[in-house]
């Protein structure tokens, strides 16, 4: 026979767990409500019956467990509006209709928990909702990790390793092909009516189209009024259509006009084929400017290692002239020491001449701001960190994605969405307006 007395000890030691009403309830974490010593006594009897605290099966996964699916049968009594068999049910319209057990994916690893339903079926759980397969905000750890460019199979290898979550590279991708609604309306969102400074550049990478081959990306960047910086968008050309062409420059600028940008004052590029025109044709008094420092790179490769030093000294007289004259005066020199010998490098100057003597005309306020497209440079390194790990994407969506998704991360880190501003702006920008009266308050 039982000895009773022990018997009851032994439930008076257990704590009661049950939460006092709701009203009863105080300030602050709902788990302070539990009577003290409820987690000292699930962590012994995990102790005892050798249950990991964390890691997949572990208390907290159990706990968790039970907690979602009581969660989710206090959804059903609300929705059904009587308790577990309770007589106020019958005829009620609607029923209790058992349950079905779904695996989700959390930080604490795969949870297998029992749904309940209804039977007409109407109920709409809000804790774990149809069709979720993630909770505990994995979903969004897998897209910053993506983010970051580890790649799916990584991805998939890590939550399995570190949080015995079962997942496949198929799977991690469609988790970052949420994105895609955000992408698209990131894209096509409003944009200022002016920007003083549009930066255009492209970063390169490898699409599996059939063929293995390098496709380019291009990005704009604008500097608003206030002199911070935003990705305006990212264009790849289609099948068929011509890179740097002056039809897919002609579509992409369109864009952004039919997105509200009415006038631009200055575009730096580095000589892409077709987009001097596009733009005077979609803003006529834009100014364009080619990127002095790539025209210094440019004409540098035909210069050979031991004339470098003395070439490079005699270019600075030309970026650095008081106007273009001078500028003029600077290139014969160099054409008179060098020409000879590096015709190339001569005629990348004369090529280029139209496209660079605007910038001749600025102040140094602005000639600091529109110097080189290092700006938009900056943010290519960090995109090809990102995407160095990666052989070959196997579409342009998937390329487009993880830039979008990289270039979010990246204004995350600086400052949201707002931009990173732009030194000296405020020099700069009266500069500008004399130089551009009317154009930034125009209405």
């Amino acid at each position: 026979m039982p000895n009773t007395t022990e018997s009851m000890n032994a439930v008076d030691d257990v704590p009661d767990l049950r939460l006092p009403p709701p009203a009863a309830l105080p300030r602050g974490s709902l788990l302070d409500a539990l009577p003290e010593g409820w987690a000292e006594l699930l962590a012994e009897r995990a102790a005892a019956e050798g249950l990991d605290v964390l890691g997949p099966g572990g208390l907290v996964a159990e706990f968790t467990t039970h907690l979602l699916e009581a969660a989710l049968r206090a959804e059903l009594t609300d929705h059904v509006g009587y308790e577990p068999h309770a007589p106020d049910g019958r005829g009620s319209g609607n029923s209790r209709n058992g349950s079905y057990a779904k695996t989700v994916h959390s930080d604490t690893g795969d949870l297998r928990i029992d749904v309940p339903r209804d039977r007409n079926g109407t109920l709409e759980p809000q804790i774990v909702p149809k069709g979720t397969t993630m909770i505990g905000g994995l979903d969004e750890r897998i897209i910053k990790l993506y983010a970051s460019g580890v790649t799916t199979r990584d991805i998939a290898k890590f939550l399995r390793e570190q949080y015995g979550v079962e997942i496949s590279a198929d799977f991690v991708s469609r988790v970052t092909d949420s994105v895609l609604g955000e992408m698209k309306a990131w894209q096509s969102r409003p944009l200022d009516r002016v920007y003083p400074v549009l930066f255009i550049d492209a970063i390169h990478l490898k699409v599996r189209d059939g063929t293995v081959r390098n496709k380019a990306a291009y990005l704009a960047v604008g500097i608003d009024i206030d002199g911070r910086k935003h990705v305006l968008g990212i264009w790849m050309p289609t099948d068929g259509q011509l890179s740097e062409g002056a039809t897919f420059w002609a579509n992409v600028l369109s864009e952004l006009r039919n997105r509200g940008v009415e006038d631009v004052l200055i575009t730096c590029c580095d000589g892409l084929k077709g987009l001097p025109e596009a733009i005077r044709a979609t803003w006529s008094n834009t100014v364009v400017q080619t990127c002095v420092v790539h025209l210094i790179r440019a004409s540098m490769r035909y210069v050979s290692w031991k004339d470098r030093k003395a070439v490079a000294a005699m270019l600075r007289p030309i970026y650095t002239a008081v106007n273009e004259d001078a500028a003029l005066q600077a290139l014969g020199d160099l054409e008179q020491a060098h020409g000879a010998k590096y015709p190339a490098l001569i005629a990348s100057w004369t090529n280029a001449w139209d496209e660079f003597c605007p910038f001749l005309a600025y102040p140094p306020e602005v000639r600091k701001v529109i110097y080189t497209t290092n700006l938009i440079e900056g943010i290519n390194r960090a995109l090809r960190k990102v995407i160095k790990n990666r052989g070959a994407f196997p579409n342009d969506q998937a390329a487009k994605k993880l830039l979008y998704l990289a270039i979010r991360e990246l204004s995350t880190n600086r400052r949201g969405t707002s931009g990173t501003g732009t030194w000296g702006w405020t020099a700069a920008l009266n500069a500008l307006e004399i130089h551009f009266p009317g154009r930034l308050t125009a209405s």
